[in-house]
């Protein structure tokens, strides 16, 4: 039998066909959670007139220390009458377009008020308090650059900017496909040796999180004609996932069939744990990926396997699983033959990322996943890891 492949081997060859899809424009009003397919560039100057960044007073440095008279109040939204001429101050609200003529703004508790007048008794710099025409960005300046994913902070600049639409990569619509006879839905009540099934629902929500348009098919029995029928129709997807039916047990239809179906096996195996038995392949355009049928096995293919497909069929420069740094609260066992992902609890202290795992780590064991909120990677090689020992972790709370 051949060596197993390893798993930035494994997840290369993914990427190697994975490729950007076409760009549709998007309004920015729907826009939260898409990756941009270009530049987003600014249609006006940002700020687009010079305004004040306090509650204060327009004035010329030129004329302060001093008493001005006030001749007018500018508030947010509506332009002074007239140039402020020497020798006057103006009131003005924050963000009030600053008048032509005054050059600095004075805040309001720098001066006292008399009146219709101000008394200033420090003086102030040219520029004061001054937002400057087109300070942020400049129109036609790049606000948002290709491959970004949009969140609050880039929709927020982009509708200052005047983007009302944005060239996003088109959505990947991912078929789900779960396999197995023994399996129930949710609220049936359960026939003898049968399990509810589960893995659908948590390969949707996991995936609609990296912006997958998710296309959930039926259950399907350990049949072949059923399984021909589903999987035909999931190969009309970008992307197919199943899950289940990846081994090598009588039972286990869904390799072969899809090699019938003109799908072409890139892989089968990878030196993970869980989750050796996942399968890789593409028909055309559409990408396969055959997962585990135990629960945690399909959570950690799709965390290293089809989420960053995902993100790489929209564009996104850097689609692998993002791994940050922790620490190990008590020891872990290296396997010498397959890299492990263990299910752990984070926590903060002053050092930083506390990784605890969690008892029960066999690849069957959902519900005690349910506590985890990462996966800590125990490179293969003997011995162990020390509690205390530097890891690398991946996020189990969103993309």
């Amino acid at each position: 039998m051949s060596a197993l492949l390893t798993l930035p081997q494994a997840q290369a060859l993914v990427l190697a066909r994975a490729h950007a899809r076409a760009a549709e424009p998007v309004s920015v009003g729907a826009a939260a959670g898409r990756v941009t397919a270009e530049p987003a560039r600014a249609l006006v100057d940002l700020p687009p007139f010079p305004s004040s960044a306090m509650d204060g007073f327009a004035v010329r440095a030129a004329d302060l220390p001093g008493t001005l008279p006030v001749v007018e109040r500018i508030a947010a939204g509506r332009p002074a009458r007239r140039a402020l001429a020497p020798g006057e101050a103006m009131a003005i609200s924050t963000g009030g377009v600053v008048p032509e003529g005054a050059d600095s703004i004075i805040p309001i508790e720098y001066v006292v008020q008399h009146d219709n007048a101000i008394e200033a008794r420090e003086a102030v710099r040219p520029g004061a308090h001054v937002r400057p025409r087109g300070g942020d960005v400049a129109a036609g300046d790049v606000v948002v650059e290709a491959g970004v994913r949009l969140g609050p902070v880039q929709l927020g600049a982009l509708a200052a900017a005047g983007v009302a639409e944005v060239a996003c990569a088109r959505r990947p619509r991912v078929a789900i496909l779960a396999t197995g006879s023994e399996l129930a839905r949710s609220g049936d009540e359960l026939a003898p040796g049968q399990i509810y099934e589960s893995n659908g629902l948590m390969l949707a929500a996991a995936l609609a999180t990296v912006g997958a348009d998710i296309d959930a098919l039926p259950v399907v029995a350990d049949d072949e004609s059923a399984h021909r029928k589903a999987l035909e129709r999931g190969l009309a997807a970008d992307v197919l996932v199943t899950s289940g039916g990846v081994s090598v047990g009588p039972h286990d239809l869904v390799r072969a069939i899809e090699a019938e179906l003109g799908v072409e096996e890139v892989f089968w195996r990878v030196a993970i744990k869980p989750g050796k038995p996942v399968s890789f392949g593409v028909r055309g355009e559409t990408l396969v990926f055959g997962l585990p049928g135990n629960p945690v096995s399909a959570l950690v293919g799709c965390e290293l396997f089809v989420k960053p497909a995902l993100r790489a069929l929209q564009g996104q420069p850097e689609p692998l699983p993002r791994f940050e740094s922790g620490v190990l609260a008590t020891p872990l066992q290296r396997n010498d033959a397959r890299d492990e992902f263990v299910r752990a609890r984070s926590r903060l202290d002053r050092n930083g990322v506390v990784l605890e795992p969690l008892s029960g780590q066999e690849s069957h064991m959902i519900a005690r996943a349910a506590a985890a909120d990462a996966l800590v990677h125990v490179p293969r090689g003997d011995g162990e890891l020390a509690a205390g020992a530097r890891v690398a972790w991946i996020r189990l709370d969103g993309a």
